[in-house]
């Protein structure tokens, strides 16, 4: 589920997310309906959260997990609530392989709009010890599809640097329109983590949680798809 509307970035989860895949993983690729066209701040969060509230429950029957594809992990926590089958973040997924592959890492993110909410969900998930640094770029974006083109000397510095200076042992290449760069950067002494690859490792393996419907009560103005989980 990629909670912006961004088609073009769609194509790059799915590029990334089929080769990480086990042979008879089958993948569907949703592209939320509305929002904006990447995810920044917390409002946009929200938004791409509601959006993926929505599109995942038009879409949910013969699946077996969910990945919610944008760094942040947007309305996660909500989404478990919503749906009775393992629901997998970016983040999460990516801050465990990290985790298991060195003492510190570093975050190479888009924005540096971005770098406190990511700072936010670091610690939220307990890896704010292990977080070296978070480095962005600061240039403006005009496609974000095609961001690991534009600015990939920018990207590459930005990795050694964290490496150099902020003694990152791995690094992880935050956010969907990155999808794919660690296989492009060439000549890095350390792992570099592709949320996208960890999410989908980490969905093959789930298993469903318990899962506590949300309470039937009174409600008005919803749309059917969020009327239908209140249901």
């Amino acid at each position: 589920m990629n909670p912006n509307i961004t088609e073009s970035v769609t194509r790059l989860i799915g590029d990334e997310a089929h080769r990480a895949a086990s042979p008879g993983t089958e993948l569907t690729l949703l592209t939320a309906p509305f929002g904006v066209a990447y995810i920044e701040t917390e409002l946009e969060a929200l938004i791409g959260a509601y959006a993926s509230l929505i599109c995942i429950s038009d879409n949910l029957a013969g699946h077996d997990a969910i990945v919610i594809a944008a760094f942040g992990d947007p309305g996660i926590a909500a989404l478990r609530e919503a749906f009775d089958r393992p629901v997998i973040g970016l983040s999460e997924a990516a801050l465990a392989r990290a985790a298991e592959l060195a003492r510190r890492f570093s975050i190479i993110a888009i924005s540096p709009r971005i770098s406190a909410w990511y700072r936010d969900v670091v610690e939220r998930y307990g890896y704010g010890d292990r977080l070296a640094s978070i480095r962005a770029l600061d240039a403006p974006i005009r496609d974000i599809a095609g961001v690991q083109d534009e600015h990939a000397a920018r990207l590459q510095a930005l990795c050694e640097v964290a490496i150099k200076d902020d003694g990152a042992e791995a690094l992880i290449l935050a956010g969907a329109p990155l999808a794919g760069l660690a296989r492009r950067i060439p000549g890095l002494p350390v792992p570099l983590v592709d949320p996208i690859a960890a999410a989908v490792r980490q969905a093959e393996s789930a298993r469903r949680a318990p899962h506590v419907a949300p309470p039937r009560k009174p409600n008005s103005g919803l749309p059917d798809a969020i009327r239908r989980i209140l249901s």
